[in-house]
């Protein structure tokens, strides 16, 4: 869909301080929001899940919008934008990340996503090693756990009675405008993905972050054991009391933790939310570098 003023309208009331922005990514139009801080600040992308926009991503993106030149795109076929003639699968979402970096004139970043957007960081990461500095994948969905399409539907069934209600008005919206077609061709290609491949690939600093109440995710000894099992660059974190849409529930962890990561500081709960939400870690590999005190 080619860029026309009736199309790119923003929304009425801004959701967020970021800039509500359009551009053309391979001749879609791409609305996204960006942080107004200057522009040699670091980059941090933050990458959408399954079927919704980046709409519920801004509780914890724009806590982050001081310390990072900070964007939440639409990718091509979700929310606003407009969509591909043919779809997108999860290698198709990941090259148009990277023109949508190039189209903002950013060579390298940091990539933050939540659920589908994590194999689409991955995919990134394996086809464009040069231009991402770390990688946080919080929730990262896909693969044999979510299979098959029912097993799925009654995992965000589960997940949707423990999502704070505020997520319902955000996503029904977002997954109406996606549809039901697009809907079973994205899970399709996104179970078919093969994420632990490509995470166990990584060669850069990776958070994971999972809450243990996320009906879509292994419990934690699982992750701790696959983390174990081989060589790889990954912190991760677990978060008492989140479920799957971290970036929207508990925004304030998630920032703080992102915050801790980035510096390279221990992993702590965060001292200006005392008697919420604690931070565990449950894996951190050798490999990172060493916790600066």
């Amino acid at each position: 869909m080619g860029s026309s003023g009736s199309r790119r309208r923003v929304p009425r009331r801004p959701a967020s301080s970021l800039a509500e922005r359009w551009t053309s990514v391979d001749g879609i139009d791409v609305f996204y929001r960006e942080s107004v801080v200057p522009p040699d600040a670091p980059a941090m992308v933050h990458v959408h899940g399954f079927g919704l926009s980046g709409r519920y991503l801004l509780p914890t993106a724009e806590r982050l919008q001081d310390d990072f030149h900070t964007l939440v795109p639409d990718l091509p076929g979700f929310g606003r934008s407009g969509k591909a003639p043919n779809g997108l699968d999860v290698p198709d979402l990941a090259h148009a990340t990277a023109r949508f970096l190039d189209d903002r004139g950013i060579e390298r970043a940091t990539l933050v996503g939540n659920s589908m957007g994590c194999p689409v960081i991955l995919e990134f990461a394996h086809h464009y090693p040069e231009r991402i500095d770390r990688a946080v994948l919080v929730s990262p969905a896909g693969g044999a756990y979510n299979r098959p399409l029912r097993r799925a539907v009654g995992q965000l069934s589960i997940d949707g009675g423990r999502e704070p209600t505020g997520m319902v008005g955000v996503a029904v919206p977002d997954y109406l405008r996606f549809g039901v077609p697009s809907t079973v061709r994205m899970f399709r290609a996104l179970t078919q993905y093969p994420s632990l491949q490509r995470l166990l690939e990584l060669s850069i600093p990776t958070l994971v972050v999972i809450g243990d109440r996320d009906p879509l995710m292994p419990h934690a000894a699982r992750v701790q054991e696959v983390a174990n099992a081989t060589d790889n660059h990954v912190l991760a974190v677990q978060i008492e009391g989140a479920a799957h849409a971290i970036n929207f529930s508990h925004s304030g962890e998630l920032a703080h933790l992102i915050r801790l990561f980035m510096a390279d500081r221990p992993i702590v709960d965060d001292p200006d939310s005392p008697g919420h939400a604690r931070l565990y870690e449950i894996h951190r590999s050798p490999n990172l570098p060493p916790p600066a005190g």
